[in-house]
């Protein structure tokens, strides 16, 4: 597994933080028993570079831990999701290739009112949304956060928090930006009943790029928070000004912002969830880690204006069958080069129980994308697989799938079929 990356700078913000981390492990111990979880798989590809010319067959052997756990309230809560895994390749068509994800959140209370948060998320991104999605074309990126948060009432309906954070991000490859920044947010929130609350949130970001590169990003906006019997919606709608300073030279952009989040119960067994966001950000930011769809052209250095949209609903079915289906867009305008890149898709994922031990699984997935120089590409993907309970703890799965990426630009285009076969044990 690969070492997490953490702050290079600020050794105060660090000790305290591990301070913190420690005690939320000593809770974690203490607490609910961790979710852990093992895999094998063996992945056949008569494609595995994903070229439009020369395809190269290999087979990806790869050992997976998946962990799960969140404390109990206490005065220390910690929240972790962590995948990692290790592939080898059988004709070494790539390098042995260590894969992880993680996500964690935790905070400690120090005082009445006073907190300590720290969270971490490392996933691997794509470096160049052009190329073919393989190994080469990843990097992995860690964002580490933590800081003070300060909460004071003022009396039973009003609520002031300020917070001051410090972020760095990684990235794995030495050709890609990393940074550090400060982030400082001022906040009032009113309680106007039982189910809607609302106020005003300042908050002003430094971020210092390893090239050498400033940018300064000041938000100010109001927020709202709205629940009924079935339905929440929350979200906020403000202005927002960013300023890069690289070279000697300055660059000025602003725009309205916004972001919301709306989940509703259609029935007992469907719920549905649309969100959105726009913020004036850079390529170092966790934008791309809370929605999914969105890659960074991390050849980019400059300002961004990102914003994304995503819809769906799942729902459960009588004999323990599902379905998930959902659509997304995002725009991501890069301010230095005025150049923009879009993209927009749907996907469809179904499970269907056979027998008491057998499931079917079927998914399907489609993305257009658009880039600057008006070159467009389309992306089909579907699988199949079944799984079969082989014991309680133990289930051996077979996948076999289809892949089509048609491009403007032939070097881009690919064809893939590929079969997997899997073996998944529960530990506890």
């Amino acid at each position: 597994m690969a070492r997490l990356a953490g702050p290079r700078k600020c050794p105060e913000f660090f000790r305290f933080t591990v301070i913190c981390a420690a005690v939320a492990a000593t809770n974690v111990v203490q607490a609910e028993p961790l979710t852990l979880s093992g895999g094998l798989t063996s992945r056949f590809s008569d494609n595995v570079g994903r070229t439009s010319s020369n395809e190269t067959s290999d087979t990806e052997t790869r050992v997976d831990l998946s962990l799960t756990h969140q404390t109990d309230p206490g005065k220390c809560e910690a929240r972790t999701a962590a995948d990692v895994g290790y592939g080898v390749w059988r004709n070494d068509t790539f390098d042995p290739k260590n894969y992880v994800a993680l996500d964690f959140a935790g905070d400690c209370e120090i005082a009445r009112g006073l907190s300590w948060e720290v969270s971490d998320n490392l996933r691997d991104v794509t470096q160049n949304a052009r190329a073919s999605e393989t190994p080469d074309n990843r990097t992995r990126k860690n964002v580490f956060q933590t800081g003070p948060v300060y909460s004071l009432m003022l009396g039973q309906l009003d609520q002031l928090t300020f917070s001051t954070k410090y972020q760095n991000t990684d990235f794995s490859e030495p050709e890609d930006t990393d940074s550090e920044r400060y982030i400082g947010t001022a906040s009032w929130n009113h309680i106007f009943s039982q189910t809607l609350s609302g106020g005003l949130q300042f908050s002003t970001n430094r971020a210092e790029l390893d090239t050498g590169a400033e940018i300064d990003t000041d938000v100010a906006s109001l927020f709202f928070s709205k629940s009924w019997q079935a339905t929440s919606l929350s979200g906020s709608i403000g202005v927002s000004e960013i300023e890069s300073r690289f070279g000697g030279n300055t660059q000025t952009n602003d725009g309205i912002v916004w972001n919301f989040s709306l989940d509703r119960e259609i029935n007992p067994v469907t719920q549905a969830y649309v969100r959105g966001s726009r913020e004036l950000t850079d390529q170092t930011s966790d934008f791309d880690i809370r929605f999914g769809e969105v890659v960074f052209n991390l050849r980019e250095t400059s300002a961004v204006e990102v914003t994304a949209l995503d819809a769906g609903f799942v729902r459960q079915f009588s004999d323990a069958s599902s379905i998930d289906v959902g659509v997304f867009a995002n725009r991501s305008h890069y301010f230095r080069t005025d150049e923009v890149e879009d993209s927009v898709g749907f996907f469809i994922n179904h499970s269907r129980t056979i027998s008491t031990l057998l499931s079917l699984q079927t998914r399907a997935r489609y993305q257009h994308r658009t880039f600057a120089d008006d070159l467009n590409d389309d992306t089909y993907s579907a699988d199949i697989g079944l799984v079969y309970e082989l014991t309680q703890d133990l289930d051996i799965s077979g996948r076999v799938g289809h892949t089509t990426r048609d491009s403007d630009s032939g070097i881009s285009e690919y064809h893939e079929n590929w079969a997997s076969l899997s073996l998944d044990y529960r530990f506890f």
